[in-house]
């Protein structure tokens, strides 16, 4: 039963572990909770002892930002295995506490249905031009019509930044595909350990991308790139597109002369997502975007780029007062840069900082939060 298991302990080389403490030094989740640490759970796995480790709240608590992955001496894997024992703890009836009433990941299951009609593309206006046929640049949209429908009550549209990138294409005389049936990417699913239901929405996916004729695939989210970029290469799937965040896009016509922003002596700081940084490795295209016409308006928080803090909930899962703590943390860090506005590469940053600020816990919070092409569309020299 556990072969998958003891297979997965030998190849993330848990089985090198010097148990330094380095991991749970760096993580999060244990820096506010007593409960967690990463290197109990590695023993634990090590020491084969699953069924305690199914059972226990805390396998769903990791955020799998790779902070633990990033400092470690003997290049263990620790959210690769995380992944393996929450796939392994699925099938043996044991989940995490999905937030939300688990509406999201029901919703994200209800989307592997092959016949599937949805209503996704209504808040594309007339001054969009989109094709959603062919074309040779598709834009990925992701879940973010559902979010706007679900967290009306945040004060927050995610949808922003879809339609400021649309507009920002057409600028740059660009007219992106949009599939009226595209699906979640799976990330999310991925991470729980429902492999079942990622690869059913990949296949979905990559069916109805390789229809459009397309070459170029855009994202705003950070997560959904990551998904197509690795866990889809990981999993055996052909992705032969060129992959790119709006911010790497922006940056590459900024660098060819293509798009002019204008400056700004208002101070922005960056919160950079973990799929976009740690686990795609950029950290460089959105400062760029961010300091156009080298204006010195970027401030960086104490924690940025590489070790930057992660904006406390992976996947929906264990949403509580630790993940809560986390985002605390992280506007204070924001606030105390002195700048006007936190710039976000990832919607799941966007709502899960903005819930905070709503809920506010006796703090009032004065930084705005934007998506980067929100941002850089309200630049552009028209």
């Amino acid at each position: 039963m556990y072969e998958e298991l003891y297979t997965a302990v030998q190849k993330t080389n848990a089985l090198a572990c010097l148990e330094c403490g380095k991991c749970t030094s760096v993580c999060p989740v244990s820096r506010f909770s007593e409960d967690y640490s990463p290197r109990l759970m590695l023993n634990q796995a090590v020491k084969q002892d699953f069924e305690d480790l199914f059972a226990n709240y805390n396998l769903w608590s990791c955020l799998t930002c790779q902070r633990c992955d990033q400092v470690c001496p003997s290049a263990i894997s620790y959210i690769d295995l995380t992944q393996t024992l929450r796939n392994q703890a699925g099938s043996s009836q044991f989940k995490g506490q999905c937030s939300h009433s688990g509406v999201l990941e029901t919703l994200q299951k209800m989307m592997t249905t092959t016949d599937l009609q949805q209503n996704r593309l209504d808040w594309v206006d007339d001054d969009l031009d989109i094709s959603i046929d062919q074309g040779e640049v598709l834009y990925f949209v992701g879940c973010a019509p559902y979010f706007d429908s679900f967290f009306a009550n945040l004060e927050l549209s995610t949808l922003d930044a879809a339609i400021s990138s649309i507009k920002i294409l057409n600028h740059l005389g660009i007219k992106p595909v949009l599939m009226p049936q595209e699906r979640c990417c799976g990330h999310d699913l991925y991470w729980n350990g429902d492999i079942t239901n990622f690869k059913m929405l990949a296949e979905r996916n990559l069916e109805m991308i390789k229809a459009t004729g397309c070459k170029t695939i855009l994202f705003s989210c950070a997560e959904c790139q990551s998904a197509f970029q690795n866990l889809y290469v990981n999993s055996g799937f052909k992705v032969p597109w060129k992959l790119q965040h709006m911010s790497q896009f922006i940056a590459e016509k900024m660098e060819a002369d293509e798009l002019e922003l204008q400056s700004s002596d208002k101070p922005v700081t960056f919160q950079d997502p973990c799929r976009l940084g740690r686990h795609l490795d950029e950290y460089d295209a959105p400062r760029k975007v961010l300091q156009s016409n080298g204006d010195n308006n970027l401030v960086e928080m104490m924690q940025h780029g590489k070790g930057a803090l992660c904006c406390g909930v992976s996947a929906w899962m264990n949403c509580d007062g630790t993940t809560r703590k986390i985002q605390n943390e992280r506007l204070r860090q924001a606030e105390q840069t002195g700048a006007e506005t936190l710039a976000v590469a990832c919607p799941k940053c966007h709502i899960h900082l903005q819930c905070t600020q709503q809920h506010r816990d006796d703090t009032d919070w004065s930084i705005a939060i934007k998506d980067i092409s929100t941002i850089t569309l309200e630049r552009i020299k028209r």
